[in-house]
């Protein structure tokens, strides 16, 4: 069957009061996003509670896969439109939709009316009765269950009526840019992708920072992180990616502390960098793919004294409470797992402590950074300076 229309069905969005209209129009601005790329002619407009999209000439796998994509929708629903050209006539449209929909009539089926106009002669029950006894009567074979249908047959009486049976689920969330932006702080492993696809879910747009040590990690390893902010822009929408060179610092933290706060050291040196270029960008927040208790750097220790070193952004940790199975799980459904375990190390790896501490003193933590005053700050500034800039498309 060949649908010109499909129905936008959001959740959170119906909650938002007099300001659910902007919420409205950002979430058909994502729409109409994701929409450019794909073949055909959309039109993506809203009336009172409802957002359609008109298509035409296109591909119908293309678009549901391109609308499984934006975050704050709950459910696509390829739709029939048809004029109010009195009940007799909406009887015989819906006995045609159903023949068409499903050519086995070994089904069961219930029927859902909804009145938004009030002033349509039936209400929703006589509605449910008539239009199952014309169903039935068309389709012997087909049976009623209204617990647990096959078919939950919608209609909506509104200023045209809406006729639709199939759900396809879309992602949730919230539209993308209505909570700001945040600086992703993305590596090559499996954690940080999803943590950018959550955060992006609660309506957080992204850039991006990652930390590049030629010759120690090869371009290889920057060509995976490049293709996993691919996979996480296809969801969030462009990504910019500041691409640090982190080599000299890497290196001097290396010969002037001890090796077993390398990890810690580093991560600090992380976030100071990810703030001030985040700062820069008007980014509200860091978001990283720490999870508590899953690497020696990700303790509550580790995390308190790596979290010192941010003097104004809030760090988020969307995967905080997650175990590592809930991650692979998402990292497949949103196809970045298998780039994230091709075997090219990031700076965090390449460089690990054999026995790296796990519960560290603040205070002993900066009284090796002590060490690093001569340079580092300038080493700091050279990196900013020179970061490297890609622009990254789904």
């Amino acid at each position: 069957m060949e649908f010109k229309l499909f129905l936008i069905k959001y959740a959170e969005i119906g909650v938002k009061g007099k300001n659910r209209f902007l919420f409205e129009d950002a979430l058909v601005r994502q729409i109409n996003l994701a929409l450019k790329p794909a073949d055909g002619t959309f039109h993506v407009y809203k009336e009172v509670g409802r957002i359609y999209v008109e298509a035409q000439d296109y591909d119908y796998e293309e678009v549901v896969e391109a609308l499984q994509h934006v975050f704050g929708i709950v459910g696509i629903c390829p739709l029939v439109q048809i004029e109010d050209h009195g009940f007799e006539d909406l009887k015989a449209q819906i006995v045609k939709y159903m023949d068409e929909m499903y050519p086995n009539k070994k089904i069961t089926f219930k029927v859902n009316a909804r009145r938004a106009r009030k002033n349509y002669p039936l209400n929703s029950m006589e509605i449910n009765g008539a239009v199952g006894e014309a169903v039935l009567d068309a389709f012997p074979e087909i049976q009623v269950d209204v617990h647990h249908p096959d078919v939950l047959l919608n209609i909506e009486i509104r200023q045209m009526i809406n006729i639709y049976s199939k759900t396809i689920p879309g992602p949730g969330g919230m539209p993308v840019g209505t909570a700001g932006k945040g600086m992703l702080l993305l590596s090559g492993g499996i954690d940080s992708p999803v943590a950018g696809y959550m955060i992006a879910k609660r309506g957080v747009s992204l850039e991006a920072v990652y930390f590049h040590t030629p010759p120690y990690t090869s371009e290889r390893a920057k060509q995976k992180v490049l293709d996993l902010a691919k996979k996480v822009a296809a969801y969030s929408g462009p990504i910019l990616l500041n691409v640090v060179n982190f080599t000299d610092i890497q290196m001097y933290i290396y010969e002037q502390c001890p090796h077993e706060e390398l990890t810690i050291i580093m991560k600090r040196c992380f976030y100071k960098i990810a703030e001030r270029i985040a700062k820069d960008h008007g980014c509200l927040a860091l978001v990283t793919g720490e999870s508590i208790g899953q690497v020696s750097s990700q303790t509550m220790q580790s995390l308190g004294v790596i979290n010192d070193v941010c003097e104004e952004l809030p760090v988020f940790r969307p995967l905080i409470a997650f175990d590592k199975q809930d991650i692979v799980d998402i990292s497949e459904k949103i196809n970045t797992y298998e780039i994230s375990i091709a075997p090219y190390e990031d700076c965090c790896t390449t460089f690990v402590a054999k026995h790296p501490v796990t519960k560290p003193n603040l205070n002993i933590i900066k009284k090796s950074e002590l060490k690093l005053q001569d340079k580092m700050d300038d080493m700091i500034n050279e990196a900013i300076e020179h970061v490297e800039q890609i622009m990254i498309h789904a």
